[in-house]
Parts: C-alpha cells; structure tokens; sequence
C-alpha cells in the first residue's frame, strides 16, 4: 500500500468551529479506546525505567486541546510518574486559551502557539518532546526535520506516537467510522491511515536524524513509539 499525502481537513480548520470540536473529541476517543494512551505510557516507562526518574518535564507538539497530555499526565501519576507538561500548537483556537503568547491554565499546564518546525524554546528545555497523531502530516524531510528540531530541545529524548499504515488498518477505519461525530474525521480518519508510515519507514526517517539512537516498535491497533533518544543516560528533572 503506497503512501498517499494528503491534506487533512484539521490541517486547515476547514469546519465550524462546532465541527472542530467534534473532531478533537473524535481524537481523544481514538487515543482513550485504540491505543493511543497506552502507546504514549510505555514510551514514558521506556524512559523512566532504567534512572528510576520520577519527574520529566514534557512538551507536547500539535496539542490540540490538550486532552491527550493531560490524560497521560493523571494516568503516569497513579504509577509514580509526575509529568510537567507543556503543550504546543499552530493555533491558539486549538489550545483554548488566548491573550499572549505563553500563558498558563488553571492546572498550570503552559500553553505556547507556535511552529513545530521552529519550536520557540531554548536548547534542552524540557527532558521530552511527545507528538501524537502528528508525524504522518508530514512529509519525509519535515519529519526529520521535526525530530532533530525536538532533539536540539529535549535534554532525553523525543517519542513519536502515530498510525501503522496497513491495508488491514484502513479497513477497520472504514468500519468505524459510525463511531464518531464528526464530517471531518469521516474524512480525515482513512487520509491519515493513506498518508501514515509504516515501521521501516519510519526507522529509515529516524536514523536520518542526529539521535544517538533509535527505538520503534509497534503497539496495540497499528500504533507505532519511536523514540530517538538524544543521549542515552540523562539526569531527571529534580
């Protein structure tokens, strides 16, 4: 099944902005019942496990609402985990928030709009940079060109979550789609199975980056964890 590119309806907001919101809860309900959460989990264990961390501060790229971070974050915490969590979007409109341009919400997650190609943040600002359901709207050179930019800003490494392009894959969307509620996943859902990389892919992509080493496996439903680790033992948040 060759990959097919092509441009998500969320990609340009082509909806109302009810539609919109639909298709962020269409999103979480995806991560919460089909992999999502729990490809993202191990990942962080993955992490966490061999310095015992017990703190990481965390930015997550193309956030959207930031249900998905905030999820982890409550779900890590109940294994021992605290997660600092930072989110980044193209659109404040996604982020809920609004006023300038680096704010904090009532939970004190901090919220930034900017490029995910450019991340607005010093050299190793946070011990990881996630993304989720992301890397497949990009082409090959962008996701290389995203991994070293997370890489310069992570201090351990950057987890990549995202969809295993499969025949089979597609042919479950299509039978799911009475699930969700709105037009724009009806759309977008099998584009992004189309346009998603498969495993050798997507090591072929990482290991053209600058990370000193390379983890992908695949996870439950055609989901996929890259991790390119930037160094292989680094010191905790404290």
């Amino acid at each position: 099944m060759k990959r097919q590119p092509t441009q998500e309806l969320l990609d340009t907001d082509a909806g109302t902005s009810a539609e919109i919101a639909e298709n962020f809860a269409d999103l979480h309900f995806v991560n919460r019942s089909f992999g999502g959460f729990t490809t993202t989990e191990a990942m962080i264990r993955r992490i966490a496990r061999p310095s015992e961390c017990k703190s990481l501060s965390l930015l997550e790229v193309a956030a959207g609402t930031g249900q998905m971070p905030k999820a982890i974050q409550r779900r890590m915490l109940s294994q021992g985990i605290h997660l600092q969590i930072s989110l980044l979007d193209r659109l404040w409109s996604h982020l809920h928030n609004g006023g300038n341009q680096h704010t904090s919400s009532k939970n004190g997650l901090h919220a930034v709009a900017g490029d995910a190609l450019a991340l607005p943040f010093r050299d190793q600002s946070f011990d990881l940079v996630t993304c989720n359901l992301f890397a497949h709207h990009l082409s090959p050179a962008q996701t290389v060109q995203f991994v070293n930019e997370a890489l310069r800003t992570c201090r351990i490494a950057v987890l990549v979550n995202d969809l295993v392009r499969h025949r089979l894959h597609l042919a479950l969307v299509y039978a799911s789609l009475p699930l969700f509620r709105s037009r724009m996943t009806w759309h977008d859902a099998p584009a992004s199975v189309r346009q998603a990389y498969t495993l050798r892919e997507m090591q072929s992509l990482f290991e053209q980056t600058d990370a000193a080493q390379v983890e992908i496996r695949k996870h439950y439903l055609f989901r996929m964890g890259a991790i390119a680790w930037k160094k292989r033992e680094s010191p905790c948040t404290t």
